[in-house]
């Protein structure tokens, strides 16, 4: 027996029992192992799609040029499917991604062009404006866009979903899966959720991207957006393929946790993976332990691992890379946790309300001697007062006093959670008007400054965890 073509082998990926890392849950915790597809990742099957659905449709005419922007795994599979049907490919991707890829997508023929990676979605510099703009200058081509294009979704529909489905005899009760443009999740959850409506779909996200939170509360923040090291997962745009309706629970996995996992699922199970499959391996293992006492022996979970480890050499295995992110020390991780003070988290924080006078503000900075509040209405935070703001503004106008606080307000603080990671507290700091407030355990806000930064990382502050 042969095949007609490379394309011919993509899909059917085997299903893997976890032994080791899931040794301490009663139920059965399997892989869906997709480096086994020929372009080495769960994407080989978009690209056979999407390629497909442009065909049918007209807008992929013979000898044109398909052009995508791509963390690296999406432009494999449409240079592998491209080779065979005869078309050039144009690829866009960022500067965050590891190098590997770019040199896969080369040799496999594709132009590949290096974008800046910590810019918004419509500056022209970023990946997704440039792949418009050239597919706009480059005759007979086209772009694919699979952030929105349903042919992503669909074909996880077709393929992804029922392979699951017939591999597990229908006992599957748990899917695990990251997102990115959400074709992946979304396609594969809605073919489950068909067959037996009471399987559990689980996303798992990066600190960093917008879904998570989004999930929750049906609010794009843009505040919970700031670079992260997880390269195919998370967003910082709404992707169309991204269906939360499908969606049951959402959790969220850290840079380091997910570097560590990776390793340990190469180290412990023989799976040598890329760092999509580590973060949802480690919300999985999250989810599950946070919800341990639902869990029977006769639950079937699966947990897509989407690429192969070999496109990460020069990072998530490279002990110089990993070392330099703080990644293979033994330190506890700092996160917002540890910065907030235990009289912060005994206290109610120290606000103004917008009906509030300047004066008030005023009164309330120099009684406690801080330089900042937050302006909440009704338990919403909707705006701050800083001394910057209030300098100005008697600067403006010495009589300015008596102005009410929603009339002189800056933005408000950003939010964020209490295992938010100490490098996005930072970079969040950078942006925000000297201040970041985290929502407790109890539903309150605490305040962390730029002070508050500089005591935790000089160890002043002490963990209480």
């Amino acid at each position: 027996m042969w095949y007609n073509s490379i394309l011919e082998t993509v899909g059917n990926t085997p299903l893997v029992r976890l032994n080791t890392l899931f040794s301490d849950f009663p139920c059965t915790v399997l892989a869906k192992v997709e480096f086994f597809n020929p372009g080495g990742s769960v994407k080989d099957r978009i690209g056979i799609a999407m390629i497909e659905a442009a065909e049918k449709d007209g807008r992929l005419k013979p000898g044109g040029t398909i052009v995508e922007g791509t963390s690296g795994n999406t432009g494999a599979g449409l240079a592998l499917a491209a080779i065979t049907k005869g078309y050039k490919c144009i690829f866009t991707t960022t500067d965050k991604q590891s190098p590997e890829k770019a040199d896969v997508l080369r040799a496999l023929g594709a132009e590949v062009l290096i974008c800046p990676t910590n810019v918004a979605p419509d500056d022209p510099r970023s990946y997704y404006s440039v792949s418009r703009r050239l597919a706009e200058e480059t005759p007979n081509s086209v772009y694919l866009n699979q952030y929105d294009n349903p042919a992503n979704a669909i074909a996880h529909y077709e393929t992804s979903g029922p392979e699951i489905w017939d591999q597990t005899e229908g006992r599957v009760t748990h899917y695990f899966a990251s997102a990115g443009t959400g074709g992946t999740i979304s396609g594969t959850a809605k073919y489950l959720k068909e067959q037996n409506p009471d399987v559990k779909i689980i996303g798992v996200d990066t600190f960093g991207s917008v879904y998570h939170k989004y999930f929750y509360t049906r609010e794009f923040d843009h505040a919970e957006i700031y670079p992260y090291l997880t390269e195919g997962a998370g967003e910082d745009i709404l992707a169309l393929n991204m269906d939360f309706d499908l969606v049951d629970h959402y959790v969220r996995s850290t840079d380091k946790e997910n570097m560590i996992m990776t390793r340990r699922l190469a180290r412990q199970e023989g799976l040598f993976v890329g760092q999509t499959s580590g973060l949802a391996v480690s919300g999985a293992r999250k989810w599950l332990k946070d919800n341990a006492a639902s869990l029977k022996p006769e639950d079937v979970v699966v947990i897509l691992l989407p690429d192969t480890g070999f496109r990460y050499l020069s990072k998530t295995y490279n002990d110089t890379w990993m070392r330099s992110h703080g990644f293979l020390d033994d330190k506890h991780e700092l996160c917002a946790a540890d910065v907030v003070t235990e009289s912060h988290l005994n206290s109610e924080i120290v606000s103004v309300k917008p009906d509030d006078t300047l004066q008030t503000a005023i009164d309330r900075m120099v009684q406690k001697g801080i330089s900042q509040l937050p302006v909440i209405d009704h338990g919403s935070v909707i705006g701050s007062v800083t001394e910057s703001v209030v300098l100005n503004k008697l600067i403006e106008d010495p009589n300015s006093r008596g102005l009410a606080v929603s009339e002189a307000m800056g933005p408000p603080f950003p939010i964020v959670d209490m295992d938010t990671p100490f490098g996005g507290l930072t970079s969040l700091m950078k942006e925000a008007p000297g201040a970041v407030l985290v929502r407790t355990d109890s539903g309150a806000y605490s305040i962390i400054t730029k002070s508050d930064l500089i005591e935790a990382l000089s160890g002043q502050k002490k963990s209480k965890f």
